[in-house]
């Protein structure tokens, strides 16, 4: 019996870390795209608007451009942190992505909200439901492959804008 014990104790404390990261994965997740979608409301709404349409008129272009440039994102790194003096410029360009991927995630989840409610009352009810959605999905753990998805579809609008 009490050679099970550790083995149990093991078992059901993995389990309740991996639980507390994914919740802990899904509040971020809320937080951010909340945070982020409120700044953008207030301080560029004419640019949000701008991406919003871009995610919805071409949302496969803007996820495969997405895709592509994370995946170039991610070489960039890699090379720039293998040559040991590029890691100076590794981490802020690392930085600069993830808030890059910040703003499209949470300007691709509001064109989903969009779809959802409407904000003739104002942002706040498609800001906490892209929020919800965005926080459900890093919950589910399989979601995350949906809101990996979305993410780069709006990564993909928002550097095509500033690429092209």
């Amino acid at each position: 019996m009490t050679a099970v014990q550790p083995a149990l104790q093991t078992q059901v404390g993995g389990s309740l870390d991996a639980a507390a990261g994914l919740v802990g994965g899904a509040f971020g997740a809320f937080v951010t795209t909340l945070v982020v979608g409120a700044i953008l409301v207030a301080v560029a709404p004419e640019y949000l608007e701008r991406m919003m349409a871009d995610v919805r008129e071409e949302p496969v272009g803007s996820f495969v451009y997405g895709l592509v440039c994370l995946l170039l994102v991610l070489l960039v790194t890699v090379v720039l942190v293998i040559t040991v003096i590029g890691v100076l410029f590794a981490i802020p360009f690392a930085l600069v992505a993830v808030l890059v991927w910040a703003v499209g995630a949470a300007i691709a989840y509001l064109v989903i909200a969009e779809q959802l409610v409407s904000r003739e009352d104002g942002w706040g009810k498609p800001l906490l439901v892209a929020a919800a959605l965005n926080g459900a999905l890093a919950l589910t753990g399989v979601g995350g492959l949906v809101s990996f998805c979305v993410g780069a579809a709006g990564f993909g609008a928002v550097l095509r804008d500033r690429l092209d």
